[in-house]
């Protein structure tokens, strides 16, 4: 069974940074394509990056590019969102997710998602 547990989220001035982070275990994390997406109150969960298997190729909603970096670490199971120049429409609970089937397309629909942790909350204040 895939888990996957995030962390980093909190409570931020606009204009500032948070790192996430989602560790993956019980899978072999090297295979998979991760994906962050996030769910604000009232809305559905949208795709927000994702990375390849490799790290090779990344792919980043239109409002969060330049914004947002997503890296992976395979010899710690890690993927990681950087998020810069934050802004109050950035606020949800911020998702990671493993496409099982799809290593080198990053698809950016929810449903091809296979697995997801419990969420990070980030709170972005005007």
């Amino acid at each position: 069974q895939v888990q996957l547990v995030e962390s980093g989220g909190g409570l931020v001035q606009a204009g500032g940074s948070l790192r996430l982070s989602c560790v993956v275990s019980g899978g072999t994390f090297s295979r998979y394509l991760m994906g962050w997406f996030r769910q604000a109150p009232g809305l559905e969960r949208e795709f927000v990056a994702g990375i390849t298997w490799s790290g090779g190729s990344t792919d980043y909603a239109d409002s969060v590019k330049g914004r947002f970096i997503i890296s992976r670490d395979n010899g710690k199971n890690t993927v990681y969102l950087q998020m810069n120049s934050l802004q109050p429409e950035d606020t949800a609970v911020y998702y990671c997710g493993v496409d099982v089937l799809s290593s080198r397309t990053i698809r950016r629909e929810r449903r091809r998602y296979d697995y997801w942790g419990q969420g990070t909350q980030v709170t972005v204040s005007s």
